[in-house]
């Protein structure tokens, strides 16, 4: 089964992925902190940036992919696609600023779980019909 929408927005997110553990790698490299956080509350802040996004972007892209094989139509997938790298976007953008954006991450989070939630209404209706 081909699914061109969930793979580019697997791609986009997978992307964004690498920036984060960069973020994450280059700091550890230019403090010389090999393992843990060792008590630094900047690089806590970047781990937690990327772990948020592997801790939400799974499930999105599961869910997005399901809803691709139902037949869902294009328009509706690239809404939840944009809706998931948007919001995971605006999350890193807002947890990674230093001061934290905290706009930026609630509606980072806002877009993330509307799309989790708009799928898996979509994904339960179309299995009890």
């Amino acid at each position: 089964m081909i699914l061109p929408v969930t793979s580019l927005y697997a791609a986009l997110l997978a992307f964004l992925f690498l920036a984060l553990s960069w973020y994450v790698i280059m700091y550890r490299r230019a403090n010389m902190i090999s393992l843990g956080d060792n008590d630094d509350k900047a690089l806590r802040k970047r781990m937690r940036a990327q772990a948020n996004f592997v801790e939400y972007t799974p499930i999105g892209l599961v869910l997005l992919m399901l809803t691709e094989a139902q037949g869902a139509p294009g328009f509706a997938l690239h809404l939840l696609g944009l809706s998931l790298l948007v919001g995971r976007v605006l999350h890193a953008v807002g947890f990674a600023s230093t001061p934290p954006k905290i706009i930026l991450r609630q509606i980072g989070m806002v877009l993330t779980l509307l799309m989790i939630l708009l799928c898996a209404i979509g994904l339960l209706g179309h299995a009890l019909i």
